[in-house]
């Protein structure tokens, strides 16, 4: 494993479009598995309910963690959503749509990190973005807003997670100022 010299955390933005989603495809899940339920009732019933009484119960302890201030995150949910289509008929391509949902939340809501070392700068984005030093005209940290200068006339700047001190501010500007011209 890598470490890196500086690791910046941006400041994130809102997720909520992203929970909406996860919450409305799993709504979705559990009114067509209780329609399917008392439509066609049978002993063939028994893992779509069980799934949906997972999916209601993650949703609650979601619910729970987005009160106290937590992020949620409904990977779970979409995961046992994922599985009751699998063994719904005719429910295999929706299975892998949820299986991918899924997997992709969590890439989505990682919190986005900057990180610095000698060799590259690395946007922890989905996906991973690299750049070399000798792409950048400067890079700088001020009053909590991280400014990258590219050589292609391309610049990024996005706020700092937490507050940080001026002292480091200066030293990370520093230490990029001398990898630019290291490379120059």
């Amino acid at each position: 494993m890598k470490t890196y010299d500086y690791i910046v955390q941006l400041k994130t933005n809102n997720k909520s479009g992203i929970d909406w989603i996860s919450k409305l495809m799993l709504f979705i899940t559990i009114v067509i598995f209780i329609a399917n339920t008392f439509l066609e009732p049978g002993k063939h019933n028994v893992i779509p309910m069980v799934i949906c009484l997972l999916i209601i119960g993650w949703m609650i302890f979601c619910f729970n963690q987005q009160r106290r201030g937590i992020q949620p995150f409904y990977r779970l949910a979409l995961l046992f959503a994922a599985i009751g289509w699998f063994f719904h008929p005719h429910g295999g391509i929706i299975s892998l749509i949820y299986l991918v949902a899924a997997i992709l939340e969590r890439f989505v809501k990682f919190p986005e990190e900057i990180a610095f070392d000698k060799e590259e700068i690395v946007i922890n984005s989905f996906p991973k973005k690299r750049y070399t030093w000798n792409e950048l005209n400067n890079v700088v940290l001020k009053d909590g807003l991280l400014t990258i200068d590219f050589k292609n006339n391309k610049m990024l700047q996005r706020l700092v997670d937490s507050e940080v001190d001026v002292k480091v501010e200066e030293e990370f500007t520093a230490y990029a100022r001398g990898l630019i011209k290291g490379f120059e």
